[in-house]
């Protein structure tokens, strides 16, 4: 699959970690439905991959929210967190955007812009080899809003000195499609199909 980029130069890339450059979303929502099982509940799928980009904790929230259920916030959002870190072996690359990190490095500044926390994301970036090209690893540790909120891009650039308007954004999520125009980055859509 080729992605295709915007006729223009930048000075700064940042990449939108699962979903983007690791072939992790459907990783990610086996480990919610792992986390889930006890309590006799799951997380619908098209549900799940409309909220990409949001942290766990905010996930916990919403899904409170959208069923009336009274999940535990913390309890919870740990327990989804330590499936997926046993689940981690099965998450691939998508293929595509990691050859795009590679014709970068060396040409500009890369950073990722993740919804999930470091130690999650650091993981996934070192099964895939990918932690040592970027300049800036951005978490939801991080900032204070997450995306649909620019603040995880902004932190971004901000971390590879770049201005928001020289930034191109890889994304996969509506979320953080809606992140980067807040940030006033051009953003590159990553087809759940490019997987």
């Amino acid at each position: 699959m080729l992605i295709q980029l915007p006729e223009r130069n930048f000075r700064g890339y940042i990449f939108d970690c699962d979903g983007t450059l690791a072939d992790s979303m459907p990783v990610h929502l086996k480990a919610w439905n792992q986390a889930l099982a006890e309590t006799g509940k799951s997380f619908p799928e098209e549900l799940f991959y409309c909220w990409g980009g949001r942290t766990t904790p905010h996930i916990v929230e919403s899904l409170n929210q959208e069923f009336g259920w009274t999940l535990d916030v913390t309890g919870t959002a740990r327990q989804k967190e330590e499936c997926y870190l046993t689940l981690i072996p099965q998450v691939r690359p998508i293929s595509a955007v990691v050859e795009l990190v590679h014709a970068f490095y060396g040409k500009a500044p890369l950073a990722v812009a993740s919804g999930g926390y470091r130690h999650l994301v650091i993981a996934t970036l070192e099964v895939l080899g990918l932690v040592q090209f970027f300049n800036a690893i951005i978490c939801a540790e991080d900032y204070e809003h997450g995306k649909p909120a620019p603040d995880p891009f902004l932190e971004a650039a901000r971390r590879i000195g770049i201005i928001p308007e020289d930034c191109l954004v890889f994304e996969d999520s509506p979320t953080g499609r809606v992140a980067a125009a807040a940030a006033g980055m051009e953003c590159v859509l990553v087809p759940r199909e490019a997987n």
